[in-house]
């Protein structure tokens, strides 16, 4: 009966315990999720998309998906730009973006579909410009890249085509759409209906070797930016 006893209360005691470190843990408190988009609001916008070099694409059917500015605790980071397989051929990738609306910066997160939707008109760079695509097309099941946008190699990746773009990488390095500064851009009615389509995140990707692209001047990996 002692013994009983003994592990009966032992098991109320971890209960209790359980329930004082779940309710310690504050609901509200904004982490690095505030950046794919969980409903968190940032009362200050991101800073400008830095210059950076992209890496060489690791092989053939990789598609580059942007570098963005990520939300946490300290501020806003720098999340490199990566290049993935997409999780199925055809698909394209719509790269995320902040925007302003109800007060603050929201992420509205990117996603795989068969079309290019609607990205704040972020000039991303590397063919994403603000709008559509120019880095590549999908054709027989092989990717097509476009060399002028792409860093490619071409003795291993022969699918590739040289099509000049008419853009200023430097002219526009505001990340954030909407608000005061923001780009001024909003969605034509095809690309709504894009985004009711089919969605999968980038995390639903299947991703081998991914280069990551470094920031110019700062770390490769994180780069923190707080308000003052």
């Amino acid at each position: 009966m002692r013994v009983m006893r003994f592990m009966k209360t032992k098991y109320i005691i971890r209960l209790l315990l359980l329930a004082l470190i779940t309710f310690a843990i504050p609901a509200t408190a904004p982490t690095a999720s505030a950046a794919f988009g969980i409903g968190i609001s940032v009362g200050f916008a991101p800073p400008a998309l830095p210059i950076y070099a992209q890496p060489i694409c690791p092989g053939d059917g990789y598609l580059w998906t942007p570098g963005y500015w990520a939300y946490a605790n300290s501020g806003y980071y720098w999340v490199p730009g990566l290049w993935v397989l997409p999780p199925q051929i055809g698909f394209l990738w719509t790269p995320g973006y902040w925007g302003w609306g109800g007060g603050g910066y929201f992420w509205h997160g990117g996603y795989w579909g068969p079309h290019i939707g609607f990205y704040g008109g972020v000039n991303y760079g590397f063919g994403y410009f603000g709008h559509g695509y120019e880095g590549g097309y999908w054709n027989h099941n092989h990717f097509y890249y476009n060399r002028s946008v792409n860093n490619v190699n071409v003795t291993n990746i022969h699918n590739t085509y040289n099509r000049s773009v008419s853009y200023n990488r430097d002219s526009s390095r505001v990340s954030y759409n909407g608000g005061r500064g923001g780009i001024n851009a909003r969605p034509p009615a095809k690309w709504r209906r894009t985004a009711t389509g089919t969605l999968r995140p980038l995390a639903c990707s299947t991703s081998k070797s991914i280069s990551p692209a470094p920031t110019v001047g700062s770390s490769p990996r994180r780069t923190m930016v707080s308000r003052q």
